[in-house]
């Protein structure tokens, strides 16, 4: 019996001499049988269905891998199945997106009524408050200090007559159940003597607290106490001024939305802790949202359009992982099929890079994109509701999963060769653009860390690590050059030198050496593409093996297999002609 099974010398790969499907084994045996034995007549039919069967095997999961790796369209011609997939990708980016938007007029709302009321404060409770001072608002004297103490107090106790807002007092919440806590804290004890260079000082902190209470309120034990308050200058750290404020967002209605309630949280703060002579003045302040009791608009009934929407989205996310997380099983199952066919087959084992080539990573982003919308979706329909608060939470989860969600649109650019060279660019340059920030980090940490000591006392953008590392990587692109430069205090002439050869020597080792590296290894990666498109490349034993499949499509021969689809929805990996499959393995 004459061999029909050949093997390549190089790959090992086992492929029919009768192209898929030829089993005319019986016809072959009359050739080559001239003997009349029965016996071995029957054992030769038996070795010939044996060949077929092994054929076949072969044959379906060719065509089963070759299926897998289809575009959409190639899907469709095979078997028939329209890209629903594709279809509820495109709708989950419409509806998330309007989502987001809507979300973001809603949450613009909310944070431009906190910074309105929070400037409104400052005006209110600081003395001769200036917008254009706000960082080195500070007063020098005692009687200065005394001066805004009870101005904050005064206007707070005159809030009603004075404001144009709407507030109301939050009563119990301070000392001694009063509305306002007027506190000092200060060192147990201090001495200091700067004539004779001497001091005493034990660090335990003291807290001395009155409260007041609004002219509403009847006459008690805090009636004019603040007036009596006394400060010890000599051991201050601080002062400060604790109350809380009630209002309500009545702007809501414009975009048909419940009004929210707010408490506002003030605290002033006279900050003497550096003991320079300079007490420095900040108002803080924090609020919170909760449900309006017993609501009611004229005019306008409850409406749920915006919950049945957000309803509506996760769900449709819901849906999509679900059909997601279901392709990256079968694709692991078809993984599984095809090691154990290579291992019983051909006694070899398949490679890890072919194994990963099932797992597609566009479906795994679409997942974490999906469980961000459902989550942050469930926030907004708590914010809806007035049983949340979450707004900064639920706007970084939808921002973050609108983000990813359009990110995946590059995946069905992917189809497309000529606007593949994005992603097989960045995914060749990758390992090596890694490695070369990982030694760049090194460096630029050190310079961090030296401006940070060195010239943080004497340039303001150089005051704490996060502003150096800002600092740094706005001169990496050219910006505020000139301002980094002129900014730098001459009071110490040698910082002022070192501070001109640290300035020089980071801009010229990063901008002129440090960025021309990186773009030139993003060039390399790019022109080792272009020449890989136009020359043989080395294709792996998984695409060589799919690639002796050579049905096309539309041969109707796709639509007799008898496993499923990857999916009911085309969400594949890769172009459909394998002889181009990958470019950079």
């Amino acid at each position: 019996m004459a061999e029909t099974e050949e093997q390549d010398s190089t790959g090992g790969l086992v492929y029919s001499g009768t192209r898929y499907g030829s089993t005319d084994g019986s016809g072959e045996h009359g050739e080559h049988q001239q003997s009349n034995n029965h016996s071995n007549h029957q054992c030769s039919s038996l070795m010939s269905g044996h060949w077929v069967g092994m054929e076949r095997e072969e044959e379906d999961i060719r065509r089963k891998l070759k299926y897998f790796f289809m575009s959409p369209c190639d899907k469709y011609h095979a078997k028939g199945r329209k890209p629903y997939k594709l279809v509820l990708q495109l709708l989950k980016i419409i509806i998330v997106t309007a989502q987001l938007v809507m979300f973001g007029l809603s949450n613009q709302v909310v944070v431009t009524f906190k910074e309105e009321n929070t400037m409104t404060f400052k005006h209110l409770f600081l003395k001769d408050y200036d917008e254009s001072s706000d960082d080195s608002f500070a007063v020098y004297t005692q009687s200065e200090v005394y001066d805004h103490i009870f101005y904050a107090v005064e206007q707070y106790l005159a809030l009603p007559e004075t404001t144009v807002g709407r507030y109301a007092y939050v009563y119990d919440v301070g000392v001694n159940g009063s509305a306002l806590s007027l506190c000092q804290q200060y060192y147990k004890k201090g001495s200091i003597d700067p004539a004779n260079d001497t001091f005493i000082i034990d660090p335990h902190i003291n807290t001395d607290c009155i409260g007041v209470n609004p002219l509403s309120m009847p006459p008690g034990q805090f009636a004019e106490s603040y007036k009596n308050f006394t400060l010890k200058f000599h051991k201050l750290i601080n002062v400060t001024i604790e109350f809380q404020l009630k209002a309500i967002n009545v702007q809501t209605i414009i975009n048909n939305e419940i009004p929210d309630c707010y408490t506002f949280y003030i605290k002033i703060v006279l900050d003497n802790k550096a003991h320079s002579g300079k007490v420095k003045i900040r108002l803080e302040n924090r609020s919170f949202i909760k449900e309006c009791k017993d609501p009611s608009i004229s005019g306008h009934a409850e409406s749920y359009t915006r919950v049945a929407f957000d309803v509506a989205v996760a769900l449709v996310c819901l849906l999509s992982l679900l059909l997601c997380g279901r392709s990256i099983l079968r694709g692991i199952f078809l993984q599984q099929e095809f090691v154990q066919f290579f291992k019983d087959t051909l006694d070899r084992k398949v490679c890890w890079s072919d194994r990963m080539e099932f797992i597609n990573g566009w479906y795994i982003l679409l997942i974490v994109s999906d469980m961000l919308t459902i989550t942050g979706s469930i926030i907004k329909i708590g914010i809806e509701t007035k049983n949340m608060s979450s707004y900064d939470l639920c706007g970084i989860l939808l921002g973050s999963s609108t983000l990813l969600v359009w990110v995946g649109v590059i995946r069905y650019l992917t189809f497309f060769q000529k606007y593949n060279i994005l992603i097989i660019t960045l995914r060749a340059a990758f390992p090596n653009v890694i490695r070369f920030c990982c030694c760049v980090a090194v460096i630029y940490l050190g310079y961090c860390f030296c401006g940070w000591i060195v010239l943080g006392p004497y340039h303001v953008k150089f005051r704490s690590l996060s502003m150096v590392s800002e600092s740094l990587f706005s001169l990496i692109n050219g910006d505020d050059m000139y301002v980094t430069f002129s900014e730098m205090q001459e009071s110490s002439t040698l910082v002022w030198l070192f501070s001109q050869v640290y300035l020089y020597t980071f801009i010229s080792l990063f901008i002129y050496m440090v960025l021309s590296l990186f773009i030139a290894l993003i060039t390399g990666a790019y022109e080792t593409i272009k020449h890989q498109t136009q020359e043989p490349f080395h294709i792996t034993d998984l695409h060589a093996f799919i690639a002796e499949c050579t049905d096309a499509p539309t041969s109707g021969k796709f639509r007799v297999l008898e496993t499923s689809p990857c999916s009911f929805f085309c969400c594949c990996d890769r172009t459909t002609t394998y002889e181009d499959n990958l470019l950079v393995n």
